[in-house]
């Protein structure tokens, strides 16, 4: 049995995991990622974390090709290099050459992102696939794509960002310091925003009891819930969330037309109350609904595992290494 390792570098965690042939995670080992704080000290950990897991694992980092490392950010990965990233206040960042001095094994980097789409696309929703695009719905809108089984990252390391599409001209402030982006109506962010804001023009909505009056407790949930119990400003808010969704999915469709596209984060968790109109608009508005074959969208599988998977396998990801 071959094994690999991965490591999914957030914001708020370190996780490595040793990875099976199989994709199966057969070890791990996590801790803070305790920002801000300075490169060496998180490659320090980075490196320590990897060595708890592949204790646990029972093997040793001899039985390693190489660690994979998906991390926040415009990734060279090429040269291992993070060119920007503003969560880890990382700026041309060697981040791959000071983790290989601690392991002793190359490194193989990509964003966070893609990393996580790569897993979907080995071990998840892409499965069989050859080109899929991954979105993922938290705190911004992350996106990875995957054309002829590999990442697509743009020449300079800056592309595959569909949440920084254009969605409404002049429309809400995205934190890319642009109006309008798909982001700023996709994400959890602003799906609370448009949460509160029904919540606000109309008193009278079940929402409110959902939070018990308190608009600081309003999360992406809230405006689902409510729509469940019968709310009619609950069932609006859905229904212009998703709207606004699946128009940017299916300028992603027209653009790419990828035989899958899977959708991770917490709101995915909705299930079929966002897909059946996502799909239902792709038939309605994609050109492509004019094709025999139409483009599937799924929700993402493997969770909080993708990227540590996606990492792990990063010697399949790119045409050159």
């Amino acid at each position: 049995m071959k094994y690999y390792a991965g490591i999914d570098l957030g914001g708020t965690n370190i996780v490595a995991g040793i990875v099976d042939e199989n994709f199966v995670i057969v070890a791990s080992a996590k801790r803070k990622t305790a920002l801000p704080r300075p490169c060496d000290a998180i490659v320090e950990d980075m490196a320590t974390t990897v060595k708890e897991a592949v204790a646990q694992a029972g093997i040793s980092l001899h039985d390693l090709e190489y660690v994979g490392l998906g991390c926040p950010g415009m990734i060279d990965y090429q040269n291992g290099v993070v060119v920007y990233s503003n969560n880890l206040e990382f700026y041309h960042e060697p981040l791959g050459e000071k983790l290989s001095k601690h392991l002793g094994l190359p490194i193989l980097m990509a964003n966070d992102a893609d990393a996580a789409a790569f897993g979907e696309f080995k071990a998840g929703a892409g499965r069989g696939s050859e080109n899929m695009i991954a979105i993922t719905l938290g705190t911004g809108v992350g996106s990875g794509i995957i054309i002829r089984s590999k990442l697509y990252t743009g020449f300079a390391y800056g592309g595959a960002e569909v949440g920084h599409s254009l969605l409404v001209k002049d429309g809400e402030l995205c934190t890319c310091g642009r109006h309008g982006c798909l982001e700023a109506y996709a994400s959890a962010t602003g799906l609370i925003r448009m949460t509160k804001k029904h919540m606000e023009e109309h008193r009278e909505s079940l929402m409110w009891t959902f939070v018990d009056g308190d608009l600081s407790r309003v999360n992406g949930r809230t405006a689902f819930d409510a729509m469940r119990q019968g709310d009619a400003e609950g069932t609006r808010v859905v229904e212009k969330y998703t709207e606004y969704l699946a128009e940017g999915i299916v300028n992603i469709v027209n653009i790419f037309q990828p035989e899958i596209i899977c959708i991770g984060g917490g709101i995915s968790k909705e299930g079929e109350t966002l897909l059946k109109p996502i799909n239902r608009y792709i038939g309605q508005y994609a050109f492509s609904r004019f094709a025999d074959k139409n483009t599937v969208v799924r929700i993402a599988e493997l969770g909080n595992d993708a990227g540590v998977i996606g990492a792990a396998f990063l010697k399949d990801a790119f045409h050159c290494r």
